[in-house]
């Protein structure tokens, strides 16, 4: 008896802790949200979560009210999903909600980047100066040259035969490889005895390049969750070696026109000590970051234009005249035209066009952990207690960006939602009679607004520009359907269809 009696208090311990662990004995208390465990301990509602977050999120919204707190796989996240007080999660100080410890545990998940301190500062300081303003100006050139490069470098041929694609895979592969080149750098002219086998080349590379790219982000959500198969992981461990090694800092620097926003982070995390093969991991982290969305954003784009007349009228008038007023003129084999940053700065009507593909296809989940107890205020005077050790969400997509009040039909698609009548950007929507200040959100808010936005923008707006100059494009079934989007990258950033859609293309000159 006296060996059997701390057996049995030995037992009763570890699962008492056990069922603690498993959040078996959480209990809602005075003050706090509604609590939704889910019926599988710790796991929660994470099947259900992973399997559709959007109609996840509605479910719970209608079951419990704008606030509420769900168990997923281990964690207790409380999402906000009544915009007017999305300042209180926003503006909230790092001190309370933190988004730097999530994000360093999805890149070293993700990415096996080991984030230090520091590197969030770093990486908006450098996308501040070399992004936007004057350093925007020399991005958006290097842009154009590779986007000249890869869309146009058959243009003196007798090449207006139509060619057949799928439209996700020819926008995704152009827009990724022209983002990578600007910001990587180029194959030397010298190297290759002549500028045209250069380019030659760089086609060539970074079409390779685009290909184990794709591969990798179709294991992205799992690869997020933790939840590959051994066959998966292997296919992940083979790509990770294989971009760590592409983009090396020993490969990078064998290049010419890298961009001064790769080689200042490359010299930072050299400053800060940090080994080479933690900056060759960083690196596959900055290219994700800036090319894993813009691709799927252009085909998104592109299609709704086909799908609208009234807008694709719109917005090629726009270029057209964008153009004239430049003093260029596209002709049959006459100089390729030079689209700078001020031209695109005089787009309102694809500026527009861009915001609303963006409302309807860019789907970002924003999370912070809660390192303090805190109290939730509410736009209408009400409070909630979130506890530390927690979690906080908002899901803009279906909280925003859906809303029939800010957005009146808002599953449709109208190129001119974000235009006044006079031609202007409109800012001024309204909810419950309050003007709402988060009204579209695809790049995120605070402190993990993306900070390569405009960068990305301008890869939008000059792609479709070219491809309205230079092409004759159409779908190859008038009325085919927009696709579904692919349910289980909610939250991921720019979502991917279900499916391709087939078009047509030639060259009009």
């Amino acid at each position: 008896m006296g060996l059997l009696l701390p057996i049995l208090l030995g037992f009763f311990v570890a699962l008492f802790g056990g069922l603690y662990i498993l959040g078996v004995f959480r209990q809602r208390r005075p003050g706090e949200p509604a609590l939704d465990k889910g019926l599988i301990p710790w796991l929660g509602h994470v099947l259900e979560f992973r399997r559709n977050s959007l109609k996840f999120l509605e479910r719970m919204k209608q079951k419990h009210g704008d606030v509420f707190t769900v168990q997923i796989a281990g964690f207790y996240i409380t999402f906000l999903q009544d915009p007017l007080s999305f300042g209180a999660f926003v503006k909230e100080s790092r001190e309370k909600l933190d988004f730097n410890n999530f994000a360093a545990q999805l890149v070293q998940r993700v990415f096996g980047y080991k984030a230090v301190e520091g590197d969030h500062q770093i990486l908006h300081m450098s996308s501040n100066k070399h992004l936007k303003g004057e350093g925007l100006e020399v991005m958006t050139q290097a842009m154009m040259s590779n986007l000249q490069n890869l869309m146009l470098h058959s243009i003196g041929s007798d090449q207006r035969t139509w060619k057949e694609d799928g439209l996700f895979m020819y926008s995704y592969n152009i827009v990724f490889r022209a983002g990578y080149l600007a910001l990587f750098g180029n194959v030397p002219h010298k190297s290759e005895g002549s500028e045209e086998k250069a380019k030659e080349k760089d086609r060539s590379e970074s079409a390779a390049l685009f290909d184990e790219f794709h591969k990798y982000d179709q294991l992205f959500p799992n690869l997020a969750y933790g939840v590959l198969f051994p066959k998966e992981k292997r296919e992940a461990d083979r790509l990770q070696d294989f971009f760590w090694d592409a983009l090396s800092m020993q490969n990078m620097k064998a290049k010419d026109n890298i961009s001064r926003w790769v080689w200042d982070m490359q010299q930072a995390k050299e400053e800060m000590g940090m080994n080479e093969t933690m900056i060759n991991k960083y690196m596959f982290v900055l290219l994700w970051a800036s090319q894993g969305n813009t691709g799927p954003s252009s085909f998104w784009l592109l299609l709704f234009l086909m799908k609208h007349p009234e807008a694709m009228s719109a917005v090629r008038e726009e270029v057209d005249k964008v153009l004239r007023e430049s003093g260029q003129e596209v002709q049959r084999g006459g100089p390729l035209i030079d689209l700078t940053r001020e031209m695109l700065m005089k787009t309102p009507v694809l500026d527009s066009t861009v915001e609303e593909t963006l409302r309807l296809t860019a789907a970002p989940l924003l999370t912070r952990a809660v390192l303090q107890d805190m109290t939730l205020k509410m736009a209408d005077g009400r409070q909630y207690f979130i506890r530390k050790g927690d979690r906080m969400a908002i899901f803009p997509y279906n909280a925003v960006h859906l809303d029939p009040e800010i957005h009146p039909d808002p599953h449709s698609f109208k190129y001119d939602r974000f235009l006044n009548p006079d031609g202007s950007k409109k800012t001024d929507f309204y909810k419950a009679g309050k003007k709402v200040k988060y009204y579209n959100m695809p790049w995120g808010a605070g402190v993990s607004m993306c900070p390569g936005r405009f960068f990305a923008t301008n890869e939008l707006k000059q792609f479709v520009f070219l491809m309205l100059v230079y092409f004759d494009f159409e779908l190859m079934n008038p009325d085919e359907k927009i696709p579904e989007i692919d349910s289980k990258r909610w939250g991921f950033g720019s979502m991917q269809p279900i499916r391709d859609v087939q078009f047509r293309y030639r060259l009009r000159y």
